[in-house]
């Protein structure tokens, strides 16, 4: 424990020079991790009316069984319970994540994470309009979080170049307060969204303005908090289906790559740098993209830790060797539930993304 905090700073003297602060003691810093994990369809046996989830079903083309079920929760709840510990025994504060069929999903993945992990998860889903029925989610530790009002759900509008409706999933927005270690609110309001955006079915050119659109979306919910809260601190996480510098993130959400590029009420994309040294989050056709995201308000970067506020610290791509394939044609890339209809008893396409927030005791 006291090399993790003489790590972590290290790390603030080092990389946060403008806050201009030593500390002398290694324990006068708290951490808290924030991560999205696209858990790559997590379907129950039972069809859902309304939705096209036939295919995971036990006579549909997965073969969705119970045994298959039951080891795709075991397989994503250690995944989960592994999240942010490099920084924290505890495990991650928040989960955001996606391609969940429904709430009971999420109520079983709890409860495997508690029985199994002591990791102890209380659940939030709305469900979405979208045609297979996969919503976004959370997940919150209530030692570590304590969420305000109620979860709002934002539909998004939109259309494909063929002029077919999109029904896509709800973007997720859960505002809250992380607690200190004696668990008490430090007042200090953190806005969360969880979002999957439009795939790139069809193709990224043809299916661009459905995301673009999504972008605008999450700027204009944005925009309507710094209305109320000109200092808010606004996380957005997701699946965006587009890269950091396509036009979506870069442009419309005007996520920058450097610190010192973000103006004020601006957002930081925590991700970028790391896709411009090869690192991804999910391989397609031997490249690496970085879907998987995490920006933050130029408020949250830019916080004092003099103040008692929580701040930014670092990000990180949770490619561990356990969710990664070992050996084959594959080698190196996310070890997978389901590869070319075949079930492998893998984990997901996607590695979990994360950042770390810190805050001085």
């Amino acid at each position: 424990m006291k090399y993790t905090y003489f790590r972590l700073v290290l790390a603030v003297l080092l990389f946060f020079g403008g806050l201009q602060i030593v500390f002398a003691e290694t324990n006068e810093l708290m951490v808290r991790c924030v991560a999205f994990y696209n858990l790559e369809n997590v379907f129950d046996t039972i069809h859902d009316e309304g939705k096209n989830d036939y295919e995971y079903l036990p006579d549909g083309g997965m073969k969705w069984t119970s045994l298959k079920y039951k080891n795709k929760i075991q397989n994503m709840a250690y995944a989960i319970s592994q999240l942010g510990t490099d920084e924290d025994p505890r495990g991650a504060a928040v989960v955001g994540v996606s391609e969940v069929e429904n709430i009971g999903c999420l109520h079983d993945l709890c409860k495997e994470l508690k029985d199994k992990h002591n990791r102890n998860y209380v659940p939030i889903l709305l469900e979405g309009p979208d045609r297979r029925g996969i919503d976004v989610g959370l997940l919150y530790n209530p030692d570590m979080f304590k969420p305000v009002g109620q979860p709002k759900g934002y539909e998004l509008k939109a259309h494909y170049a063929d002029g077919g409706v999109v029904r896509s999933r709800l973007q997720l927005w859960v505002s809250g307060y992380m607690l200190d270690d004696n668990r008490k609110i430090v007042m200090d309001k953190i806005h969360i969204s969880v979002n999957h955006w439009p795939s790139r079915s069809g193709g990224e050119e043809s299916s661009r303005a459905t995301r673009d659109t999504a972008a605008m979306l999450v700027k204009q919910v944005a925009d309507s908090i710094y209305m109320k809260e000109p200092r808010a601190k606004i996380i957005v996480m997701g699946d965006l289906n587009d890269d950091p510098f396509n036009n979506s993130c870069a442009v419309i959400m005007g996520a920058k790559k450097t610190r010192e590029e973000v103006a004020e009420q601006g957002f930081f994309n925590t991700m970028w740098q790391k896709l411009d040294r090869g690192i991804g989050s999910l391989a397609y056709q031997g490249s690496w993209n970085l879907f998987d995201q995490i920006m933050i308000s130029e408020p949250l970067m830019n916080a004092k830790l003099e103040d008692g506020k929580w701040v930014y610290w670092k990000s990180q791509i949770f490619n561990k060797p356990f969710l990664t394939v070992q050996e084959g044609k594959d080698k190196g890339t996310p070890f997978r539930t389901v590869k070319s209809g075949v079930w492998q008893n893998g984990y997901a396409d996607h590695y979990p993304t994360m950042i770390y927030l810190i805050k001085k005791k």
